[in-house]
């Protein structure tokens, strides 16, 4: 009985479970030391890119992509390879919270130390979150990667091939000099029809200030230098040898290259009537997104169940816009991990134990009605009833006198007698 609770209950996969929590296992093999397919090194001859030239990483949640961009003889950078993204939970939206089950959006950078050949997910990076404007705003969270294995809770996950690919791309990139790569992770490509599309979405103004970094990358093909100040980002500033950024704090005084404060304003002109065109137009439907911290705390409650290995809907509770609660399933389930078994084992137990007692009260309830009706005093039969003919025999009725006849016989009567 309790081994078949147990197979009933656990429903979710151990890997999925364990999302992007990382362990030295020693499982890479030679797995890190993969050479880039020669497919990349003929678009890299082509594109004039040297095989350990500096890359930059661009992440776009809605269109599940990875892009690799690779630097240029002429300092800027080109695309050199695109994967999709194999497996990534959550919705659009930042990360906010541990065990929210968000994968970040923002800027953030991999240095040589965040590189895992060892990882338990083939190969892996961490990507540094949280960086300093995710702790400005109170962020928290560990482990974010760009890891092989195809699962994820929270991470970008790719399939073994890809990641092997990229994670060699990164490789040498390191050993030709590049001492970090940046990645830029992005809820959509920030293009006109898509800001458009969720101008209406609590996270706007967050995608706002990330559209500006986007776009400066797009005008100069360049990543951009990265600074946050008064709990934002700030991309490209010039600002005095001495002056500092703090993420929290006052942004010093600073300016920007004044050929990209040209190209800027020619772009944003050409975008604002893309803007324009797009709002009155029939936009395709947005893709769901985390309404806030609230929506994260839930999100992070459910996280904790399941991994206490409580029986949990199979997917994650959803906020709606106006405050309500909703599953997109009533299916429910536990992880499989010595967690879930051991909450298993005690919930089937106590079934058990529950249905024993219940047959227990059941039986003594009959053994009681018995005795009770053995000892209940025996009624008297009730009368019998005779049936009465409902048609009674007639009785014969008497003779009609025959008036002529009687008086005959009196009158003979009468005169032998002298009556």
């Amino acid at each position: 009985m309790i081994a078949r609770l147990l197979r009933a209950g656990l429903l979710v996969a151990a890997l999925g479970a364990a999302g992007c929590t990382e362990s030295t296992l020693n499982v890479a093999g030679g797995h890190a030391e993969a050479p880039v397919p020669q497919k990349l090194v003929k678009v890299m001859q082509a594109k004039g890119m040297a095989r350990s030239a500096p890359i930059v990483a661009r992440v776009f949640k809605e269109e599940n992509k990875v892009e690799i961009w690779k630097q240029k003889s002429n300092g800027r950078y080109d695309l050199l390879a695109s994967y999709d993204i194999c497996k990534m939970s959550g919705k659009l939206g930042p990360k906010y919270i541990e065990g929210d089950r968000q994968s970040p959006e923002g800027f953030y950078h991999v240095r040589p130390a965040q590189m895992n050949p060892n990882s338990r997910y083939h190969l892996a990076f961490n990507i540094g979150y949280p960086n300093a404007y995710d702790r400005a705003h109170g962020r928290t969270g560990s482990n974010l990667m760009v890891h092989g294995a195809c699962s994820s809770s929270g991470c970008f996950s790719m399939n073994d091939a890809q990641m092997t690919e990229i994670y060699a791309l990164a490789r040498d990139s390191f050993r030709g000099g590049q001492t970090e790569f940046q990645i830029q992770s992005y809820p959509f490509r920030m293009t006109a029809a898509n800001m458009a599309r969720y101008r209406g979405d609590p996270n706007y103004a967050f995608w706002k200030n990330l559209k500006e970094g986007y776009d400066h990358f797009e005008i100069t093909k360049v990543p951009p230098k990265v600074d946050i100040c008064e709990k934002r980002y700030v991309f490209n500033a010039v600002t005095d040898p001495n002056a500092t950024f703090s993420a929290a704090g006052a942004c010093p005084t600073f300016t920007q290259p004044d050929s990209l404060k040209v190209a800027y304003q020619s772009y944003q002109t050409s975008y604002e009537a893309a803007f324009s065109s797009a709002v009155g137009a029939k936009p395709v439907a947005p893709k769901p997104t985390i309404m806030g911290i609230q929506e994260a705390r839930l999100v992070s409650e459910w996280t904790k169940k399941r991994a206490r290995g409580e029986r949990v809907t199979m997917e994650p509770p959803s906020l709606t816009a106006d405050g309500g609660v909703v599953n997109t399933t009533t299916r429910m389930g536990r992880v499989d991990s010595p967690a879930g078994r051991k909450m298993a084992a005690i919930e089937a137990a106590e079934a058990e134990k529950k249905k024993q007692a219940e047959e227990k009260a059941a039986a003594k309830a009959a053994a009681l009605a018995a005795e009770q009706a053995a000892r209940a005093p025996v009624p008297e039969p009730a009368p019998v009833a005779v049936p009465t003919d409902p048609m009674p025999t007639a009785v014969a009725a008497p003779v009609a006198e025959q008036p002529g006849m009687l008086s005959r016989v009196g009158k003979r009567f009468t005169n032998l007698f002298g009556g």
